[in-house]
């Protein structure tokens, strides 16, 4: 499974990384619903991050044209 990943809906707070996780391995913070996280700390200044979503990992990737991917 392969989708293009939409921005986050407009007037949604923002959020830094360092309120999303306190490093790896560690829990997500709780974040209120249409919480908007920029892709720049979710990346941390790398190409792409894994996310564990309901027992499964998903890769979410910034490609050379600025879009975002995310993939099973």
């Amino acid at each position: 499974m392969s989708a293009t990943v939409n921005a986050p809906r407009p007037g949604a707070p923002d959020v830094s990384a360092s309120q999303v996780t306190d490093g790896p391995g560690a829990p997500a913070a709780r974040l209120a619903p249409d919480t908007q996280l920029d892709s720049a700390a979710l990346l941390r200044g790398g190409k792409a991050v894994t996310i564990h979503h309901n027992g499964e990992f998903y890769r979410l990737q910034a490609t050379r044209q600025g879009k975002l991917i995310l993939t099973k």
